[in-house]
């Protein structure tokens, strides 16, 4: 059972979408990975609205205060196993927003962090290759 499973996660992982704050460049890049123009569901990629069914969470903005315990929430909603993508500057390192009164950093200072996609904001191939990437990761993990 495990490897049909196992199969399932490799072959149609299902995300969900963070956002934690900052100039929304990286939502909307986001956004338009998700549209039929670059169309992710050729991978198996879909958008759910709940963490207990998504595999992956693609987080963009800096972490922060505000939404430290709320993606940490989520992040242990989801089932195992279960990997987090980093989108953009902000993600990765705080960004533009690194050093503010209320910015911890990246996204790895909350939960561990599987893949980083870098940018300000990365374009969408650029995201569709970083998801490919993870892809191919779990195809290997195997």
């Amino acid at each position: 059972m495990s490897k049909i499973i196992n199969w399932s996660r490799r072959t149609s992982p299902w995300i969900i979408h963070f956002n934690a704050g900052g100039c929304n460049g990286c939502d909307i890049e986001l956004v338009a990975v998700l549209t039929p123009r670059f169309d992710v569901e050729r991978f198996g990629i879909l958008l759910k609205g709940t963490p207990r069914h998504a595999d992956v969470l693609m987080v963009t903005g800096p972490a922060n205060l505000q939404i430290r315990d709320r993606v940490r929430r989520i992040y242990d909603q989801m089932p195992n196993p279960k990997f987090v993508v980093a989108i953009g500057a902000c993600a990765i390192s705080g960004g533009i927003f690194r050093g503010c009164y209320n910015t911890l950093g990246g996204m790895d200072e909350i939960m561990p962090v599987t893949a980083y996609i870098p940018g300000c904001p990365p374009r969408p191939d650029a995201i569709i290759q970083g998801v490919a990437a993870l892809i191919e990761k779990l195809r290997k993990g195997d």
